[in-house]
């Protein structure tokens, strides 16, 4: 039996040399299932799951970029704009309230008080918050004094501020504050000071006014807005959406600082003396305005100050706006012979004359292709200097006036504060009108020197003659004393330096002649004042007529300008009253008014007669 052996080797099908290709039976059948069988097979997805897939796809993409949007305006919200948004949303509840700062006093020179400020608020409110405005105004109406349909109109406008009401007293205020709160949401109190006037009209024009705003219009309260008005302070409080404060929000102040006090060197007494002395000199049928005013020789002060017709400073708003002025120092008026002790003083200053010089006077002059006459024509008179002051003759004033020479004279007159302002503290000042002396002519150069073809305020002839009551030397005016700041500083205003306008000698030797223009023989014998001796002259010069353009028809304006105690000098008092239809010379009529007021002043200011007598003149000689 044969023995079985190891099976035989298998041999391998992959063809040789051939490339690859199957030779034998087997190798075709291999290539026929390769190409039958591709191998696993790839399902196609249905119509509905490819529309689904889609639209997730489409949601997916909107919805990362919704997210990129968000994020990124919540980084431009927070990151760049976050500030200035908080800060906006924090302005929006902030409210500013003004803290007025009180306005100053002003008072007269011995305290009394002529300006001030009262407590009283003003009531505002914001439509946006205000939550009923019927109920608002139902509530408000009686406690304003406001019909309710125009509080009604008011609380429902656009906008987010309107004034309700304003100078509420603070009792009302009060009241205002304890209405319920769902009333009172969205209202505003705001301090809204009333400014008072106590004296009236005595020293109004020199007080003056202020306006609806607070701000000075008129008067010292004008020039001095600054110094009283003081600087405002400021609330800033945070509220919610009613407009109630929020209890642990923003609230910062800013303190106000209170006007200062502006004390004036007026005398209220005497300012009353004045006011009434005018008003009753006003009161008659020919004077239609009227101006005075008061002098401290030694110092230029002005003690009173006054015209007529004047004005309360507390209801100027229905004054007649063209008396709201001040016209002692603003208006103009040709001064006629006060105007002499200006032409008689240059004469001896320059030394062509003296008190007792005796000029042949003639009753008219020549002056180029006019004659100027005495007041009344006359034969040849041998005057004294003094006769011609004390009889205010015009030729003899003329004659002294030529032998000065034109442009001397014109430097004594403006040496003499004419032909510009004093610098008082008081709006509104004129310097009057004075020609330059190489533009006269001859007629100008003789009417100048008797106080025509020239014009001038009231102050400033009672400074010419404070400058001849002040031995010479030209004090300018001032009205104003001091400032107190609301810490009681007090600082005093600087008085200007006197100036020399002419000797001791001469002022003396002008005391001496005015002395005779109130004594015998001289014009004004109704300037007297009993028991003290007094220096004065009268004027009565004539009034243009606007209504011809020549003084034909004017009427005059008649002045007493003087001093007293002529030995001892206190006191200066200018006057003059505007008189369209009358005739009457200033010693009729100005130095009366004059005596008066010059009265009080020598009284109240505690003067004493120093009991010495009038000197004897000698006017004319034979």
């Amino acid at each position: 039996m044969r023995s079985a052996g190891p099976p035989p080797p298998i041999r391998p099908t992959t063809p040789r040399g051939d490339g690859g290709r199957s030779t034998g039976p087997a190798g075709r059948g291999d290539a026929l299932r390769a190409r039958r069988d591709p191998g696993p097979r790839r399902r196609r997805p249905a119509l509905g799951t490819v529309e689904r897939d889609r639209r997730n796809r489409l949601g997916l993409a909107f919805l990362i970029t919704l997210l990129v949007v968000v994020v990124g305006k919540l980084v431009v919200l927070q990151g760049v704009d976050g500030a200035a948004l908080q800060l906006a949303a924090e302005k929006d509840r902030l409210r500013n309230y003004p803290i007025e700062a009180v306005r100053g006093q002003i008072v007269d020179r011995n305290g009394k008080v002529l300006a001030y400020s009262v407590d009283a608020v003003r009531v505002t409110a914001d439509p946006t918050v205000v939550a009923d405005p019927t109920r608002t105004a139902l509530a408000l109406t009686t406690l304003l004094g406001v019909p309710v349909d125009e509080l009604t109109e008011k609380l429902t406008r656009d906008g987010r501020y309107v004034v309700l009401a304003e100078e509420v007293s603070t009792e009302i205020a009060d009241q205002i504050r304890e209405l319920p709160a769902n009333t009172q949401g969205g209202l505003v109190l705001v301090d809204d000071p009333v400014r008072l006037y106590p004296a009236g009209a005595v020293g109004g024009q020199v007080v003056g006014f202020v306006g609806k705003d607070g701000n000075g219009l008129a008067g010292i309260e004008q020039v001095f807005e600054e110094e009283l008005a003081g600087t405002d302070g400021a609330q800033r409080v945070e509220v919610d959406g009613s407009g109630n404060p929020i209890p642990s929000g923003i609230n910062e102040s800013r303190p106000a600082t209170d006007g200062s006090t502006v004390q004036l060197t007026l005398d209220e007494d005497l300012q009353f003396v004045v006011q009434q002395a005018l008003d009753d000199a006003c009161a008659d049928e020919a004077t239609t305005s009227a101006s005075a005013v008061a002098l401290d020789v030694h110092t230029g002060e002005v003690a009173a100050l006054a015209s007529c017709p004047g004005y309360d400073p507390g209801s100027y708003n229905t004054t007649d706006p063209a008396l709201l002025g001040n016209p002692v120092v603003s208006d103009v008026y040709e001064p006629g012979s006060v105007m002499k002790a200006v032409t008689l003083a240059a004469a001896i200053e320059e030394g062509k004359a003296t008190k007792d010089t005796v000029l042949t006077v003639d009753g008219h002059i020549q002056a180029g292709d006019v004659v100027v006459t005495d007041a009344h024509d006359h034969e040849p008179i041998d005057f004294t200097l003094t006769g011609i002051l004390a009889k205010s003759s015009n030729v003899g004033s003329i004659m002294l006036a030529r032998e000065v020479g034109d442009s001397t004279f014109e430097r004594y007159l403006r040496a003499f504060g004419l032909g510009s302002t004093t610098g008082i503290e008081l709006p509104g000042e004129s310097a009057g009108i004075l020609q330059g002396s190489a533009d006269w002519s001859p007629a100008r150069a003789a009417n100048v020197p008797i106080g025509q073809g020239i014009s001038v305020t009231t102050l400033q002839m009672a400074s010419v003659y404070q400058t001849l009551a002040n031995d010479g030397v030209r004090i300018p005016p001032r009205i104003v004393s001091s400032l107190t700041a609301a810490d009681g500083t007090v600082t005093d205003t600087p008085q200007p330096a006197g100036v020399r306008v002419v000797s001791e000698s001469t002022a003396d030797q002008l005391t001496y002649m005015l002395e005779a223009v109130v004594g015998p023989g001289g014009t004004a014998p109704l300037g007297e004042v009993d028991g003290f001796r007094v220096a004065g002259k009268t004027g009565t010069a004539q009034r243009a007529n606007p209504e011809t353009g020549s003084y034909a028809g004017g009427g005059y304006f008649t002045t007493f300008v003087g001093y007293a105690p002529a030995d001892d000098p206190q006191y200066v008092v200018a006057v003059d009253l505007e008189r369209p239809t009358s005739d009457a010379e200033g010693g009729q009529v100005a130095a009366p008014l004059f005596a008066d007021v010059m009265r009080y002043a020598l009284m109240s200011g505690g003067v004493v007669p120093s009991g010495s007598a009038r000197p004897d003149f000698t006017l004319t000689v034979p």
